[in-house]
């Protein structure tokens, strides 16, 4: 008898964030696999079990999942944000490619969530309102001079940038070598939005340009935003300003 995995995004923070095809998963399921404080955030009934591991056993944790999922049991990989970005949906499927045959065959659905830069996004105003793309500054699974190279190019073709990963204990000084990196490139009014937590009672938002940006306003709960040369501000008397990215590019000249 084959089981179920489904790998839920939380969401940020709030249960405000949980989308109802989420709150449908985890109802459905009785044993729960994830990082530890992501679990802490979920409000399980009797009979559903909690199985918590440190941030850096994702592999493991996948598998785990995956051979009690073959058991016959209704599991869920709980993952912060989204679970396709920079999260557990990419280690479930890298387990299941090289693991044993009959993982193939299990019924495995990605239940998507809110990501973080959506979530800080949304809380400033319009910052990916043009073209994007999202990075992650941990060099855990790839050379820090790739990620050098990739900060250079978004930044390059007037991308704006959502930086995951910003910092850590192990890693304190990438964030400001980033910021470093990118003012070779972009002019030091360019905006930068540090969002850390959204979605809970900590929640900290903060707006500076780049030329001003400090690395120690970040951790790793913080999503880092920095625009476009085309990104803007809009003061407005009383109310927080809104950051917006317009829609549409001004065309080369010719």
């Amino acid at each position: 008898m084959s089981g179920r995995l489904s790998v839920v995004g939380i969401g940020p923070g709030g249960p405000d964030q949980l989308t109802g095809e989420a709150r449908d998963a985890i109802a459905g399921a009785r044993q729960f696999f994830g990082y530890a404080p992501y679990l802490d955030r979920l409000e399980l009934e009797a009979g559903q079990v909690r199985h918590g591991s440190d941030n850096h056993q994702e592999l493991a944790r996948a598998s785990a999942a995956l051979d009690m999922a073959a058991e016959g049991h209704d599991v869920a990989m709980i993952s912060g944000g989204d679970p396709g970005v920079f999260a557990m949906a990419a280690a479930v499927c890298e387990a299941i490619e090289n693991g044993p045959p009959h993982w193939r065959a299990l019924d495995v659905v990605i239940v998507p969530g809110i990501t973080a830069m959506l979530a800080v996004a949304a809380r400033v105003g319009a910052p990916l309102g043009h073209d994007f793309c999202a990075l992650s500054l941990s060099d855990n699974l790839k050379p820090w001079t790739i990620i050098e190279k990739r900060l250079e190019a978004c930044a390059g073709a007037g991308l704006v940038l959502a930086l995951y990963n910003p910092v850590s204990k192990a890693r304190p000084w990438q964030l400001g070598r980033a910021f470093e990196i990118l003012r070779r490139v972009l002019a030091p009014e360019t905006l930068v939005i540090f969002g850390r937590a959204v979605g809970r009672p900590e929640e900290r938002i903060r707006i500076a340009p780049l030329r001003e940006a400090d690395a120690s306003l970040a951790d790793m709960a913080t999503c880092v935003i920095i625009g476009s040369t085309e990104t803007r501000l809009i003061d407005r008397p009383g109310r927080p300003p809104l950051v917006y990215s317009p829609r549409s590019s001004p065309r080369p000249s010719k």
